[in-house]
């Protein structure tokens, strides 16, 4: 397989030749030809389900795992980190067995969810902070419950998000954080004090920085400042100009250094489903025209809508930084959070995880023309054929 285009980062054409799951050779061509842009794949460490499939689900399958993984493929996203939310214990065990067995009979689905991601049931459960997890089901750290979750997934989980104001919560992050998991902070109440404590104990992410808070905060010694000011600490951000404000990015990006951003879609069950009235549990969601999504006569969010290709879009017009800048954000940097191996993009030798895309400033999202996966080329549907592949598959929430 031979892949051309122009590299998001330094601009130069090159000619990326793939064998197996590897690139075994790069030509920088000079070619003076349109060519699209070539970046590595994106790598979304936040997705919670998409057009009607949620890994959350009492009835997750392998099927809905299968789909939503093809799903992301329209937006550039090869790899992703399913993540599962607040839930009964025997429920998140459940599903991780479910994504784990699927991990185990696909080299494809291996490659595509290179582990897992748990955002609670560890979070506060104060009205604002608590988000849209349900407050019967929140609970403190427990370092055992932390390994059913382990053997559950083979050893595959790769962030816990929980508040570390709980109690047993310090303890919990030093000793997930010795065995290489990500303890990032979301859906807090805490203290400046306790962010400094986590942060202190091993604590190296905050989780979707801004949301899952409180609508009002005392003016200067709050938890967001605190996360900002922390240089140990890495901040995901949902850039959808939803849920921030376009000047929140911007400040949020000065702030942290784009060496310590990664951005994440957070996208939730009925993300990229038709506009219109939806179900969420017992939680109804309208989806808007533009496509975010909302609790129907409110101004409250009900998850978020968009994927990579829209976020990257969005973060550039907020920030004005550049293509490759803005790319780095979920290619590179959410794979050195996570300690995978990740040289400089192309490398002969390095794992062919790649996207085909163009973009113009100012274009409301990316347009992806093609994908490989772990040398593996990658279908990509148009989002109304794979829409409705999708939910004639399942469609447990309408």
């Amino acid at each position: 397989m031979t892949i051309e285009g122009i590299s998001a980062f330094s601009g130069e054409a090159l000619k990326i030749a793939v064998e197996g799951s590897k690139i075994i050779e790069v030509e920088r061509t000079g070619a003076g030809r349109q060519l699209p842009f070539v970046s590595p794949g994106f790598f979304d460490l936040q997705v919670n389900g998409y057009r009607g499939l949620d890994y959350s689900a009492p009835d997750l399958d392998a099927g809905a795992v299968t789909g939503i993984i093809e799903a992301l493929a329209a937006s550039g996203t090869t790899q992703h980190l399913p993540t599962i939310i607040t839930n009964p214990k025997e429920r998140i065990v459940r599903n991780l067995r479910v994504i784990a067995a699927l991990r185990r009979q696909s080299s494809d689905a291996a490659a595509a969810m290179p582990g897992m991601h748990i955002e609670g049931p560890f979070i506060s459960a104060e009205e604002g902070p608590r988000g849209a997890h349900s407050v019967r089901f929140v609970r403190s750290p427990d370092l055992d419950e932390f390994e059913a979750w382990q053997e559950a997934a083979d050893g595959a989980i790769r962030i816990v998000t929980l508040a570390p104001e709980l109690p047993g919560a310090l303890a919990f992050i030093e000793q997930i954080a010795k065995r290489g998991v990500v303890a990032a902070i979301g859906h807090t109440a805490a203290s400046p004090e306790q962010i400094r404590d986590a942060v202190s104990a091993g604590a190296t992410l905050s989780t979707h920085l801004g949301n899952g808070s409180h609508a009002m905060l005392p003016r200067l010694k709050n938890y967001l400042w605190e996360q900002l000011a922390a240089d140990g600490l890495a901040a995901s951000l949902i850039s959808d100009g939803f849920h921030l404000p376009p000047a929140v990015i911007k400040a949020f990006s000065r702030a942290k250094g784009l060496d310590r951003i990664v951005l994440v879609s957070d996208v939730a069950v009925h993300g990229g489903r038709a506009p219109g009235q939806y179900t969420w549990g017992e939680l109804p969601v309208e989806v808007h025209a533009d496509g975010h999504l909302g609790i129907p006569g409110t101004e409250f969010l009900a998850g978020a809508g968009h994927l990579l290709d829209w976020d990257l879009a969005k973060f550039i017009e907020a920030t004005g930084c550049e293509l490759g800048d803005a790319v780095r954000l979920c290619t590179t940097s959410p794979a050195r959070l996570l300690g995978m191996t990740g040289a400089d993009f192309p490398t002969a030798g390095a794992e062919a995880n790649i996207v085909l895309f163009d973009f113009v400033r100012g274009s409301e999202r990316l347009r992806v023309r093609r994908a490989v996966r772990a040398g593996g080329e990658v279908p990509i549907a148009p989002a109304a054929q794979a829409s409705e592949t999708l939910l004639s598959r399942k469609d447990p929430q309408q």
